[in-house]
């Protein structure tokens, strides 16, 4: 063997070894909408917040996230934004967090799709997660296992819901339908928002609007307590999170 071909498979096992031990689980994030897409990202209370926050993702690009173990966290796909070079400071037309290209700890203004997870507690070590429309809809969103176990699940909204938006809830830039309000953000009363008297499962039940959602995006939860097919579970070293999933 000659001595480039030893250097390089001496790389390569390197390279197995090194993923192999590596700590903590990959997110690959793909934009496969026809536009840009800013990901934001928010750490919850005491977990760190990747890439400070936010970035750009082209049409047809992704990027990989390292998380550390039992990281808690949220993902939301901003659009039509618009950032100084040198600032980092504008806006977007949706999702938009206090005009920052990096959100660094700050959440995206809804209507906005979320990606929730939680990959892992001191008490289990199984990953929560799911796609949720409790803030409204912007873009399509799917999160799903790469080579995770049986029994995994599929969160998603990956239909555009902006298409068939009640218009109540309709949210409009430039004269082009953007988002869909969730009825919480609509009405902004305790029924919708499960809020005070209504913050139980007991009291707390899907409205027509909830229900609009859930027969449109059956994998993703539509109010604030849809735990029972909205929350997804399972045990995976990779997720993809992918904007405008394949529909």
């Amino acid at each position: 063997m000659s001595t480039s071909s030893h250097q390089f498979l001496l790389f390569f096992l390197c390279m197995i070894i090194s993923l192999s031990i590596t700590d903590g689980t990959e997110l690959i994030i793909a934009n496969n909408c026809k536009d840009s897409v800013w990901p934001g990202i928010l750490g919850t209370a005491g977990h760190v917040t990747p890439r400070e926050g936010g970035f750009l993702l082209l049409s047809g690009e992704q990027t990989v996230l390292q998380v550390p173990d039992k990281w808690s966290g949220r993902i939301w796909p901003r659009q039509g934004c618009c950032f100084d070079e040198t600032t980092g400071r504008g806006s977007c037309q949706t999702g938009d967090c206090a005009g920052l290209l990096q959100c660094r700890g700050v959440g995206g203004v809804p209507p906005a799709t979320l990606v929730e997870m939680t990959l892992g507690t001191s008490e289990s070590a199984l990953h929560y997660y799911d796609v949720s429309l409790v803030d409204g809809f912007n873009v399509p969103v799917s999160m799903m296992p790469v080579g995770g176990g049986a029994g995994c699940g599929i969160a998603a909204c990956e239909t555009d819901l902006n298409v068939c938006c009640p218009s109540t809830l309709v949210v409009k830039r430039q004269g082009k339908v953007v988002g869909c309000k969730s009825a919480c953000l609509a009405a902004k009363t305790d029924r919708y928002c499960c809020t005070g008297e209504y913050a139980n499962p007991k009291s707390c039940k899907p409205t027509i609007f909830s229900h609009l959602f859930k027969a449109i995006c059956p994998k993703a939860y539509s109010f604030a307590f849809d735990d029972a097919s909205g929350l997804k579970t399972c045990k995976a070293s990779r997720y993809a999170i992918t904007f405008c999933p394949p529909n």
